[in-house]
């Protein structure tokens, strides 16, 4: 259960060149339990309706926002103010970081957290601004994968399973076809 706000920060995003990796982020964050998904780089407002087209199809409510400034959203976030008028706690996702699994049992829990995303180039302020510098593997790999990976540490077991109570679409697993429930059309057939 998510008690502070989580937010997914991605740097350098390229409305032309990212897109997919970048929808594929927030589409995990999201369904990982993230509340609030932060885009730094180029605008993109289609990326965002389609997150928030999953919201109501398949529940939840994560809130996604462009950062003009990241770099100062991130040491406000770091050392003044998570939203509350505290700092929060920065998470920076690179395979020059010390393992995952053994940074997190180290991390804050009781405060606002975010974590960085890296993209074409990482400004060196997400390493100094950052409690942590951590790697899901010292080899090149998918920032989807590393983030996949930190929240599913992060957030235990089950955290991919995760379900929303407004959800309009529910999948129910089944190893072979695919099952999912419209619980609109269940309330008009009734």
């Amino acid at each position: 259960m998510v008690t502070e706000p989580f937010h997914v920060l991605r740097l350098g995003y390229r409305k032309g060149r990212d897109p997919r990796i970048t929808t594929h982020l927030a589409l995990v964050s999201r369904a990982l339990g993230a509340t609030h998904f932060k885009l730094a780089g180029d605008e993109d407002e289609d990326m965002f309706s389609n997150v928030r087209s999953v919201n109501e199809r398949f529940g939840g409510s994560m809130e996604c926002e462009h950062l003009s400034g990241a770099m100062g959203w991130l040491k406000r976030f770091t050392q003044r103010d998570a939203g509350d008028g505290e700092p929060g706690v920065a998470v920076h996702l690179t395979m020059y970081g010390e393992p995952y699994r053994e940074a997190i049992p180290r991390i804050r829990r009781d405060r606002p957290v975010v974590v960085v995303v890296g993209g074409a180039k990482v400004p060196p302020e997400a390493f100094e601004y950052a409690h942590y510098n951590v790697a899901v593997g010292n080899q090149p790999h998918s920032e989807v994968a590393a983030l996949a990976l930190f929240m599913e540490a992060w957030f235990g077991e089950g955290g991919a399973q995760r379900t929303f109570p407004d959800a309009r679409l529910v999948i129910e697993p089944s190893a072979r076809g695919k099952n999912v429930h419209d619980k609109e059309r269940q309330k008009e057939n009734k």
